[in-house]
């Protein structure tokens, strides 16, 4: 009994503080990980509006499938560029959420005016 009581009086505090660091440290990396998906949901959806925007504008004269193959190209290449992976069905149902946004918002605004 005396062994185990001085083992813990030396090393006690130590172990402690491992297993206080150990737990830190996993906690940090899970709020990492749950804040940098956040982050990436939130620039993937912003990157989808801003996409379809775009080609809305810059591609008026292509056809609904069409303007879909450079949204994607487009998405896939800006999320690349900011090292986000992102999985085609993925990209294209932001897409497809984005063009409903915008239709609806456009839709909208002729109702509203006319």
């Amino acid at each position: 009994m005396d062994i185990i009581k001085g083992f813990i009086s030396d090393y006690g505090t130590a172990i402690l503080y491992a297993v206080l660091t150990a737990i830190a440290g996993y906690l940090g990396v899970a709020v990492k990980n749950i804040y940098q998906k956040y982050a990436n949901d939130k620039t993937k959806k912003q990157v989808a509006e801003t996409v379809v925007v775009a080609v809305e504008q810059l591609y008026d004269d292509l056809d609904g499938e069409e303007k879909l193959t450079k949204a994607l190209e487009a998405m896939s290449q800006m999320l690349e560029e900011k090292g986000i992976t992102i999985s085609d069905i993925e990209m294209r149902m932001l897409i497809e959420a984005a063009v409903g946004s915008f239709n609806d918002a456009f839709n909208s605004t002729d109702s509203e005016a006319g």
